[in-house]
């Protein structure tokens, strides 16, 4: 750990920078602020440490990783960099001392609206690694003005609020007006030639749009390395105010310009139901990549002139799924058009500096622009990437040697420009020198299915990095009575090296510390209960266990099966009075899409099904339900430590990773899944015994799906006393009572013929779940198989995932 004299002296070093902070920056004495200020002071005191290690933490000479990506769910701050710099217990007992309380001052800290779900926080992960990695690993993002948005149940539905993140101010961050760089839209090409013959074009007049960044420091653990977060915030780049239209009353009007522009960095995915939507979006992805790419070159440049033939040695450009997907044909572009090189080497400049992962195989999340939506934007653009297409398809008979039968098999899947669109992760593909999945399956399905004919023509270019979490964040800090348990019985090598977790193995015999772990816990539901209570007004038995599913709502993910199994606990306690499972709290959290009809129904379902089970006396003594509004990284925090059981029951073969299996594993919770994603490594390291893996394979969906045979209404007539009855009680009156019932949920399933297989894994999963919870009433065998499964986390780790990506693919020199 990091030795705190070289943050601070002592206690009282601290405590007088902090009381002269306060004085100088508020122009009040510390006890007269409010939390909210403390938190303010405190948390500009610690980013300033960060700042000024920032000109000196790398030399010119390393080579650097810009890893972009539409979303960075970096969490709440304070917290985490007071235990990276190995000085959270110095300042809580100074604060005490001062009469306040760390813990109620960093409860102040807002999550910052900058990401969504997995994919942003996977990128939140991969930059601390990195940092703790001692690389030169740097973020590229968006700075949006509201996020997504803030999740609000009203009558049991999600209701879509501003979240006005920014309101109080962002104090980690600096705005950087002199690295600013423009942008533009909706130009023109102009086509140039000498008296030689030689011809080059520009891009002419359009939307200028000045993009500004804002730099957030990422504290390495130990505080050795701090590395930096680049958002991006749109302004226009001349003023374009209309003086006449606001003389006239018409502000609107006179602002037009200005407000078109800043909503390009105002919301997180922008509603792209409609063409206004999709367009703003386009912008939101262009904008971060070129943004980005020209403060990159620009750096280069700097640092080794316009030597661009090894720029590729020196930098990586890593796009984080298919948003970034412009970084090759827009690196390309500017190599060309502004830097002089030749196109035929500026290509594979380009290609041997981007690299590309993907995060899905679900058809309909593989990005797609209209052709001619993106060419009115950006015309300079798409004739690169129209030019790429041409040579990809020119080549690829050659590319198939013999095979040419299949030719135009292959170019319907491997071309980027195909049926009026621009098929992102096709571009991505293309540009990239590696293309990896995020889990071991995942990367068997791209080659084996989603990508199958570029694995076929170029294997070399796929791998796998199975995805990985930052322990010191989703354990150290989210359970600091679990982590004092581990530290005191292995030391604290963990925290640097996750492999170390390996050493708790011995302690599964130790009945004391299996014990500890049940101490550990109960405070840890406590914390939850409390904060359910206080957010949505549920109360929970913190004697019962705790089953956990908290993820994006999608249906693939099937948090409708869960609903199905609780529903079909409640009708078997009603019609049996013998029958008596586990007392369970059933527990989600999550948001669905604006757009996404499905999944909100499924959240209105879910919150109706708990005022059903929660208010009826006959049954919640025995399962409760609770919803716990606005998921986001603070309150997964709570929700990862409390958790008994790890709900990953998506379609086997349809979830690419997952992390929140890896954040509840390390926590000690049992996995309940399907053999999808990471469920796979998390099976074959802890070993059956210490999960519950149930329905079926990824084979036996894909067979079954592809003989036809799989009928909906077979399913329902088969099992009418069970399986039929939950069906008929999503509109037979049963969970009306809060909002009305749910006719496309039951559409979804016997019109649509269950595309998620829900009815197909619903017993295998309801057998799997009272097997598991039958073995909680033995709470040190319990705690046996939690322990193991922290034992075995320290694979998931972020630290490994980057590793692997820095010797693999990144090339940096170890």
């Amino acid at each position: 750990m990091a030795n705190y004299q070289e943050i601070f002296k002592d206690k009282k070093d601290f405590e007088a920078q902090y009381r002269a902070a306060c004085q100088s920056e508020l122009g009040k004495t510390f006890d007269q602020c409010s939390e909210l200020e403390q938190f303010q002071v405190l948390a500009r005191l610690i980013a300033s440490k960060g700042n000024a290690q920032l000109p000196v933490s790398h030399s010119k000479d390393e080579k650097k990783v810009y890893y972009f990506s539409l979303e960075f769910l970096i969490g709440p701050l304070l917290d985490n960099y007071l235990i990276n710099y190995g000085i959270r217990d110095l300042v809580a007992d100074a604060m005490k001392d001062m009469g306040s309380d760390l813990d109620a001052v960093c409860r102040q800290e807002v999550d910052p609206g900058l990401g969504n779900g997995g994919l942003g926080r996977l990128a939140a992960c991969f930059l601390a690694s990195m940092a703790h990695n001692g690389m030169a690993g740097y973020g590229n993002g968006m700075r949006y003005r509201y996020g997504l948005f803030h999740q609000d149940i009203e009558g049991g539905r999600q209701v879509e609020r501003t979240d006005n993140w920014l309101a109080n101010g962002f104090p980690w961050e600096t705005r950087k007006d002199a690295s600013a760089v423009t942008v533009r839209f909706n130009g023109h090409v102009v086509r140039h030639e000498d008296e030689k013959g030689n011809f080059w074009f520009t891009e002419e007049g359009g939307d200028l749009v000045r993009a500004v960044p804002y730099d957030v420091p990422v504290i390495g653990f130990e505080g050795k390395v701090v590395n930096k977060l680049r958002l991006w915030s749109a302004e226009p780049a001349e003023e374009n105010f209309d003086l006449d239209a606001f003389n006239d009353g018409d502000y609107a009007k006179a602002n037009k310009f200005r407000s078109d522009v800043e909503a390009i960095s105002t919301i997180l995915y922008p509603n792209d139901a409609g063409e206004h939507g999709r367009l703003l979006r386009l912008k939101q992805e262009y904008l971060f990549v070129s943004a980005g790419l020209q403060t990159i070159l620009r750096s280069y440049e700097k640092d080794f002139g316009p030597d661009w033939a090894n720029l590729g040695k020196r930098v990586s450009v890593h796009t984080n799924d298919t948003h970034p997907a412009m970084c090759g044909p827009e690196l390309l572009r500017i190599l060309v058009d502004e830097k002089g090189v030749d196109f035929d080497e500026a290509f594979e400049i380009v290609h041997e500096t981007v690299s590309f992962t993907n995060h899905t195989v679900m058809p309909e999340a593989l990005e797609k622009w209209p052709i001619n939506t993106f060419r009115s934007l950006l015309p300079r653009l798409y004739m690169f990437i129209e030019e790429i297409d041409r040579r990809w398809r020119d080549g690829l008979s050659e590319k198939l040697g013999e095979d040419g039968s299949s030719w135009t098999d292959v170019l319907r899947n491997t071309a980027i420009l195909w049926d009026g669109k621009v098929r992102m992760a096709n571009l991505s593909i293309i540009f990239s020198h590696s293309v990896n999945g995020v889990s071991a399956l995942h990367s068997d399905i791209l080659k084996r299915e989603t990508f199958k004919d570029f694995a076929r023509l170029e294997p070399e270019l796929f791998n796998n990095k199975t995805n990985g979490v930052t322990h010191r964040r989703f354990l150290r800090e989210a359970n600091p009575a679990y982590s004092k348990l581990i530290t005191d019985a292995i030391g604290d090598g963990w925290l640097s090296d996750a492999n170390e977790l390996e050493k708790l193995v011995p302690f599964e015999s130790d009945v004391d510390f299996l014990d500890s772990m049940d101490v550990a816990r109960k405070e840890n539901k406590e914390r939850l209960a409390a904060y359910i209570k206080e957010t949505s007004g549920t109360v929970l038995d913190t004697n019962m266990v705790f089953d956990v599913q908290v993820k994006r709502f999608h249906a693939y993910k099937r948090q409708l099966l869960s609903v199905f199994k609780i529903l079909d606990l409640r009708n078997r306690i009603l019609d049996d009075p013998n029958f008596d499972p586990q007392p369970t709290a059933f527990i989600f959290s999550g948001k669905a899409a604006q757009s996404y009809a499905f999944a909100k129904e499924v959240i209105r379902l879910i919150n109706s099904l708990a005022d059903v089970v929660n208010n009826d006396p006959r049954v919640n003594q025995k399962i409760q339900v609770a919803f716990v509004p606005n998921f986001a990284v603070s309150n997964a925090q709570y929700i990862y430590s409390a958790a008994d059981i790890s709900e990953q029951i998506s379609l086997a073969g349809t979830e690419a990773s997952g992390t929140s299996n890896m954040k509840l594993m390390m926590n000690g919770a049992l996995t309940l899944g399907t053999l999808d994603g990471s469920n796979v490594e998390i099976s074959e390291l802890v070993g059956p015994e210490n999960i519950k893996i149930f329905g079926m394979k990824t084979e036996e969906v894909e067979a079954l799906q592809a003989s036809g045979t799989y009928y909906a209404w077979d399913r329902y007539n088969a099992d009418r006393d069970r399986l039929g009855r939950i069906v008929d009680q999503l509109v037979d009156g049963t969970l009306a009572g809060l909002s009305g019932n749910f006719e496309s949920v039951h559409d979804h399933l016997m019109v649509e013929n269950d595309p998620y297989l829900v009815m197909g894994d619903f017993h295998a999963y309801v057998q799997a779940w009272e097997e598991l919870t039958k073995g909680y009433a033995d709470r040190r065998a319990w705690n046996k198989a939690a322990l193991h499964n922290t034992a075995k986390a320290g694979f998931f780790s972020s630290d490994r995932t980057i590793a692997e990506y820095e010797a693999d693919i990144w090339h940096i020199d170890a």
